[in-house]
């Protein structure tokens, strides 16, 4: 085989390779450096570029959604380790459950907290759900998902005032105030929409 063909099909090849390798480092869904405006327009008139698949296992138990969802959001499972769900449903957590009284015949009660336990952060399979089983979810109180170390991570360049400030959240556990995807477990960056703000980038 003629060199200088030899060489050019390894040029190439290596070049082949190098395109792909950046198009794989380029498609982190929370770093994209696409032009926000191109994005917003295309994504107006066609939907998502890349529909961005659940973070967080949705919840999939009926009663759940129900009986907490009739509060404030039914939280996935996944957002917590299994010891924070056995915290917050225990009997005495639930009369004082963050103010309010939560209190659940004890069936009712056993029948979410093994949903929850289940299902909770240290046993899911999505890695950002993963995350949240990693550190404490608040010391000396309920448990927290907003205490939790993952999430203080991926908050804390927020402004407080575009949340606890804005009276269309009121609060950083408001999290389908601002995730448009939450109820379906999506909380990519890109479906971030804070009221009042718009769309968030760090």
């Amino acid at each position: 085989m003629n060199t200088s063909l030899r060489i050019g099909g390894l040029v190439a090849g290596a070049l082949l390779a190098l395109g792909l390798a950046g198009l794989a480092l380029g498609d982190d869904d929370d770093h994209d450096d696409h032009d926000d405006d191109h994005y917003e327009e295309y994504e107006h008139e066609h939907g998502s570029w890349i529909e961005p698949g659940e973070d967080v296992k949705p919840v999939a138990n009926a009663t759940y959604a129900e009986e907490c969802g009739a509060c404030h959001m039914a939280y996935q499972p996944g957002l917590l380790p299994a010891a924070a769900w056995q915290q917050v449903m225990a009997p005495e957590a639930l009369m004082d459950h963050y103010g309010d009284d939560a209190s659940l015949s004890t069936a009712l009660r056993g029948e979410l907290t093994d949903y929850l336990t289940a299902n909770a952060a240290g046993q899911a399979r999505k890695s950002r759900s993963r995350a949240f089983a990693v550190g404490d979810a608040g010391a000396g109180d309920l448990p927290r998902i907003t205490a939790t170390r993952y999430f203080r991570n991926e908050h804390h360049e927020i402004p407080s005032k575009l949340v606890a400030g804005n009276p269309e959240v009121g609060s950083f556990s408001n999290c389908n105030a601002c995730h448009t995807g939450a109820d379906e477990g999506v909380y990519n960056e890109h479906r971030v929409r804070i009221p009042g703000y718009g769309r968030w980038d760090d």
